[in-house]
């Protein structure tokens, strides 16, 4: 069975282009201009994945997203024309799970399709990553997904709980950016460190007293990031 990409963007010509890239490579495509014709048309036939504008007429990319995970779990990837916009979806955590900036190459969309579907198919977990890993007062439980700091119970959206337990199991030692992009977000991510610069800010405003003076995810400039323990 294909795989069913529902594109929604109001620029005919990109929308056309894109379709017509998609489906050359493979995919079934529904492609619509507004958010409420592809919510109409996911309730008939889901997706498996939606490529979304941000700047819609009508309902935006972002009321069209909480609308999709209301009604289903179908992953999402934001597209935007404006790198200012970025911080701003990202820092919303309202679960997208990627966004391509306009323009975009071809070949990097795919590679970040690619990317989005393999982590939405649901897998086994490697039998050698811990189930529980505790550096000083930080534990994390892997298979019930969740992390007390202190005894308190902190709240993590699966890529920062992703990123915190990268660093976890090599608490202590220095982890690279090009390092945490492989095995957080995959190969598909090379070069976009700025990923990397954002989530560990929005993980520092979790984990750390002070977020501006961090204690426990310290930065070793030029080289990456490590976590240190913390007194129990």
């Amino acid at each position: 069975m294909q795989t069913h990409i529902m594109l929604i963007d109001d620029d005919a010509l990109l929308r056309r282009s894109l379709a017509f890239n998609l489906e050359r490579t493979g995919y079934q495509v529904s492609a619509t201009a507004s958010a409420e014709e592809a919510l109409e048309l996911a309730r008939r036939a889901p997706p498996n994945l939606v490529l979304l504008d941000i700047g819609l007429p009508g309902m935006d990319g972002l009321d069209a997203l909480r609308h999709f995970h209301t009604d289903t779990s179908v992953p999402v990837i934001f597209l935007t024309a404006r790198r200012r916009e970025l911080d701003q979806v990202l820092g919303l955590e309202l679960g997208a799970d990627d966004y391509v900036t306009k323009p975009f190459d071809l070949d990097v969309l795919l590679a970040r399709i690619k990317v989005v579907l393999r982590r939405a198919r649901p897998s086994p977990a490697p039998a050698a990553r811990p189930v529980r890993l505790v550096i000083g007062d930080l534990a994390i439980d892997t298979t019930a997904h969740t992390v007390t700091v202190g005894g308190q119970p902190i709240d993590l959206p699966p890529r920062e709980f992703d990123l915190l337990s990268v660093l976890a199991m090599e608490a202590g030692c220095v982890v690279s950016v090009d390092e945490l992009l492989e095995r957080v977000w995959g190969a598909g991510y090379a070069g976009e460190s700025q990923v990397v610069y954002v989530h560990i800010r929005w993980l520092r405003e979790k984990v750390e007293p002070d977020p501006h003076r961090p204690r426990r995810i310290i930065t070793v400039r030029g080289v990456g990031y490590k976590l240190e323990p913390q007194e129990v």
